[in-house]
């Protein structure tokens, strides 16, 4: 099995809801994301899928959320905008919008901090 992963990033703000503490505030945060697929084949150049392919489907993703206040994007009305939510956003986008043949998303880690991140993977 290949393992391809691009890091991305974006900025934002947002508040945390049901949070007993300063994050229930309105802050923000420049995440970084790593998205990690998977494939067992490759085509004929040698590629599981072209990188550009992948860093342009993501960043058509981080640009719904880049520069907004995320608590009113649709996705988050009714949950609080954390990176564990942000990072099965991005999961989930990315698989209805990669249609690369045999290439699985894997798993989407969103880093809030240089030290802090949420994973989501698929079960």
């Amino acid at each position: 099995m290949y393992h391809l992963k691009i890091i991305s990033s974006f900025a934002a703000a947002h508040n945390l809801l049901n949070y007993q503490g300063d994050c229930e505030n309105l802050h923000g945060h420049n995440w970084k994301i790593e998205v990690t697929v998977a494939t067992r084949d490759l085509d004929s150049a040698g590629l599981g899928i072209d990188f550009k392919i992948l860093k342009r489907h993501t960043n058509e993703i981080l640009d719904r959320l880049d520069h907004k206040y995320l608590n009113d994007l649709e996705f988050f009305h009714n949950i609080s905008p954390s990176s564990e939510h942000i990072s099965r956003y991005i999961f989930e986008s990315l698989e209805e919008e990669l249609a690369a043949p045999g290439v699985t998303v894997e798993e989407v880690r969103v880093w809030e901090s240089d030290n802090a991140c949420a994973t989501y993977t698929r079960d």
